[in-house]
């Protein structure tokens, strides 16, 4: 699984149909650069992997006064189905590869808030059974892998403990989910 890829569908798909240096921008603001190592040629790599794919679709826009040639790209309904996969899935997967946990939250609110809730559950369950079953094994290893489990142990504790908190605040109502703005139409492929 790639955070450049849920990154760039994710991208396009809150951009509408765009070109390689909108979708680059748009990332860089976001400093995905900085904590899911996305940079351009890894963009661009995975633009043309993601139409041989199909699941975008490239169209070739001749020079204008807007500017130079350019090649634009826009999510396909394949792409669309991706997306939201890539997205469930880097929300339920419990393991030590914090970019894709990071990349989706960045578009948790594309889910209809029970979805979102239902998903973080699903988390929380797998990060209290992970800690639970590591937990009675820290003493087995030698002192450094002791040291890097216990790490990981706190990791998992906290991280329930902070999926717990994001849990109670959407229950709570906070974010504009899916299907709660007036921007939203239709229905999502979730």
């Amino acid at each position: 699984m790639s955070a450049t890829r849920l990154l760039v569908l994710g991208a396009l798909r809150s951009l509408g149909p765009a070109h390689g240096y909108q979708i680059r921008g748009e990332l860089l603001s976001w400093g995905a650069h900085e904590w899911a190592k996305v940079n351009p040629g890894s963009i661009y790599h995975a633009l043309k992997q993601l139409t041989k794919d199909g699941l975008l679709r490239s169209h070739e826009v001749r020079e204008s006064d807007a500017g130079p040639p350019r090649t634009d790209y826009e999510l396909t309904s394949k792409g669309e189905i991706e997306f939201f996969r890539l997205l469930t899935e880097s929300l339920t997967t419990v393991d030590q590869r914090q970019d894709m946990l990071w990349a989706a939250l960045g578009f948790l609110t594309e889910l209809p808030r029970a979805k979102a809730i239902a998903l973080l559950e699903q988390r929380l369950a797998g990060l209290e059974q992970w800690g639970a079953t590591v937990r009675p094994h820290l003493g087995a290893w030698d002192q450094s892998l002791q040291e890097l489990v216990g790490l990981w142990v706190h990791s998992a504790e906290t991280g329930a403990e902070w999926t717990r908190g994001l849990i109670e605040r959407l229950e709570g109502g906070a974010h504009a989910m899916a299907g709660e703005r007036a921007t939203d139409t239709g229905s999502l492929p979730v």
